[in-house]
């Protein structure tokens, strides 16, 4: 078993990384395995060398150890870019160029006042440039031109869910479908099959390169798991719906499938689930206030 913890240094660590942090080392040592640490850094912009070390320091205060080198993915640019050339190469991908109000704008026009349509990457694409592009760069002669460096990339997931899925037959009937385990999610636990047609209509057109990055969170999860050889995937509740994204994507890619444990999500006495900006909530200051490593997992139910 390998799992691993994957932090953004954009802030301080709260009592919800703790919760993945502990559950994702102690799943590794009980079973022998390795339990990895991974930056994600990607942003450059909101990466901060401080909060990094102050990642290294809470882990270690909470008594966790990571086997090996710490994987930066400021490291790693080279590799996304690789798999976005093969990506390219075979017409899965094509620029965008809208905005997020370009794309807000296009979700309401046909009807008034109803909430668009959401995915696991937020609205669904309308596919407003995949049009526009298709006529400019034909499926036909994308291969023979050179990917852009400096646009935004968005998959086209009808063409990529039909290269992903594979034939499966269930109760109900055959169908084709990808296909992941789970581990953790109270309401998904087993094997879980997200159709062709669900990919298209429940996800929809994801974007895998943004323009100031050069890549996208999903791409570079995706292959750094691959990379790092990871076989258990631990993270939050509020990603199980992103899977079928890092699924379709380790498909085309001819990349492993790990095993998914979604946890739970360590809220606050309201019910509202613990971000960043929750700095009353912060690792950092429940340890200056006193509190031990035991304290912390009490908290969070450990």
């Amino acid at each position: 078993m390998i799992t691993r913890f994957a932090p953004s240094p954009t802030g301080p660590l709260h009592l919800g990384h703790a919760y993945s942090a502990i559950l994702a080392h102690d799943m590794a040592r009980a079973a022998g395995g390795q339990f990895l640490l991974r930056i994600e850094d990607i942003d450059r912009q909101r990466s901060k060398p401080e909060w990094e070390a102050q990642i290294y320091n809470d882990l270690r205060w909470l008594g966790l150890s990571w086997d090996g080198p710490v994987m930066r993915q400021s490291e790693r640019l080279p590799a996304y870019s690789a798999a976005l050339e093969t990506l390219w190469a075979r017409g899965l991908l094509y620029i965008c160029t809208c905005t997020r109000r370009d794309i807000a704008e296009a979700l309401s026009a046909p009807q008034e006042g109803a909430d668009p349509p959401s995915g696991p990457d937020g609205p669904i694409y309308p596919g407003t440039c995949y049009g526009q592009d298709r006529l400019g760069l034909t499926f036909s002669l994308r291969s023979d031109h050179a990917r852009p460096r400096e646009a935004t990339l968005r998959l086209d997931m009808a063409f990529a869910a039909g290269s992903a899925c594979e034939h499966h037959v269930a109760e109900g009937g055959s169908r084709w479908a990808i296909q992941f385990e789970e581990t953790c999610h109270s309401k998904a636990t087993g094997w879980n099959a997200i159709t062709r047609e669900q990919l298209v209509s429940d996800v929809g057109d994801v974007v895998l390169a943004r323009r100031d990055m050069g890549t996208s969170y999903h791409l570079s999860v995706v292959l750094d798991d691959a990379a790092q050889g990871v076989t258990h995937v631990t993270r939050g509740a509020d990603l199980f719906e992103a899977t079928a994204i890092h699924v379709t994507l380790q498909k085309l890619l001819e990349l492993p499938t790990p095993t998914y444990c979604h946890h739970r999500l360590i809220r606050d006495r309201d019910g509202k689930r613990l971000a960043k900006r929750d700095d009353a909530r912060a690792l950092a200051k429940y340890r200056a206030e006193g509190a031990s490593p035991a304290d912390i997992r009490r908290m969070v139910g450990l």
